[in-house]
């Protein structure tokens, strides 16, 4: 069997779960042709995302001329396929804010994706994220090529289902993914009913290996860590505030923050207009050992998103055996267990945040050690990296066997 796998722009630093899930497909002794629209402007500080771009073939290589003339050919091969899907692309463009143009760029994209497929033996296709990626895959399956499924993570997706046209392609789909039931309920929303038994549950995973001897807790004054995208949605906003609440109780308390993004100069200008640059680090992006680092350097990890998927994260942070704080939305619940596993509170209530790290700090290093542990248990149950891709390869085969 073998998958081709449709993404946007590829390997980007926060996706290090779609690089665990190709290349655990892979271990199953699974083909896997990477075809990603294009590259990332963002460095590639992990050596595992340089050898992932070495691998993949990116679509707009190609060229906008030899695009346009491949698109025309497989028109002029298979008038049928290419009229349902020119139809198809102007439907959804319609209902997408980028416009019909736009769509008719990912017609030409979806045209080199189908040929690709047929030459590479490639018998069906996957995307991750509802949005164009798997705008693309629909309008190559509508092309003739093999069928599609994707991943949805949310929140993009939850926000804007409609221009996204989702409900078309979970109708369309083979079979599609969500990472928490969470998410799965909100595919519902805009699925057909007959649809809804092809709507599958696939947790992304960690690969328990890197994480085989988590470090103990450590002495010292209490230090958190953060990581991710240094953007609106993920609330690193809410943490300098609330390490401003916690300065006077907690002058020992260090915050970490792992990541880089478009919000690091308002960050940055927020952290010095607190007068909190000995409390607060940025590191810029890390590389999984330098993400590993940091969280045994940590007694928890605090993640203050407004909107969220089930963040890899929180996942990595419980396989290192470090309890969380986090925000009560999305699939984090189904993960995180308030007094066993670490902390839920409200999304933006800075108070509720600051409280948290303060009956964080005041816990013994005994009880935030067995936190910890029961985290890594429950997480390593759940989020094998290896496990989801077999189920993923399960639906796939049961999808190509009409048993799915």
């Amino acid at each position: 069997m073998k998958i081709a796998y449709v993404l946007n722009t590829y390997p980007l630093p926060s996706h290090s779960f779609i690089r665990r899930e190709l290349r655990a497909l892979e271990r199953a002794g699974i083909g896997v042709l990477r075809l990603a629209m294009r590259r990332g402007d963002m460095p590639l500080v992990d050596p595992q995302d340089r050898e992932e771009a070495a691998a993949t073939d990116y679509v707009l290589d190609r060229g906008g001329r030899g695009l346009i003339a491949g698109c025309v050919g497989r028109m002029l091969r298979r008038p049928a396929d290419g009229l349902a899907a020119l139809r198809l692309a102007i439907r959804v463009g319609r209902a997408s804010p980028a416009g019909v143009l736009r769509h008719l760029i990912y017609l030409a994209e979806a045209a080199e994706v189908a040929r690709r497929c047929e030459t590479e033996g490639a018998q069906h296709m996957h995307a991750h994220f509802g949005t164009n990626s798997a705008t693309v895959a629909m309008l190559a399956h509508a092309f003739g090529g093999p069928g599609y499924s994707f991943t949805v993570h949310g929140p993009e997706e939850f926000d804007a289902p409609a221009a996204l046209s989702l409900g078309q392609k979970l109708d369309r789909a083979a079979f599609s993914v969500a990472i928490s039931q969470f998410g799965r309920s909100q595919l519902y929303r805009w699925a057909a009913f007959d649809s809804w038994a092809r709507i599958r549950v696939v947790h992304c995973g960690i690969e328990p290996g890197a994480f085989a001897r988590p470090e103990p807790m450590p002495s010292g004054p209490p230090r958190l860590v953060s990581i991710g995208r240094f953007a609106e949605q993920k609330g690193q906003m809410m943490l300098v505030r609330a390490m401003s609440r916690l300065r006077a109780e907690f002058p020992d308390l260090h915050l970490v923050l792992v990541g880089d993004g478009e919000m690091r100069g308002d960050l940055e200008r927020a952290i010095a207009d607190h007068g909190l640059q000995e409390m607060i680090t940025l590191t810029g992006w890390l590389d999984e050992a330098g993400v590993r680092a940091e969280l045994a350097a940590a007694h928890a990890m605090i993640l203050p998103s407004f909107a969220e998927g089930l963040p890899m994260v929180v996942m990595e942070a419980m396989a290192a055996a470090r309890p969380v704080i986090a925000t009560y939305i999305a699939g984090i619940p189904e993960l995180v267990r308030p007094g066993e596993t670490g902390w839920l509170v409200p999304a933006g209530d800075v108070q509720a945040l600051a409280d948290a790290v303060a009956d964080l700090v005041a816990q013994p290093e005994e009880r935030l050690a067995a936190m910890g542990q029961a985290g890594r248990e429950r997480v390593l149950q759940r989020h094998d990296a290896d496990l989801g891709a077999a189920r993923l390869a399960r639906h796939v085969a049961a999808s190509l066997a009409g048993t799915d």
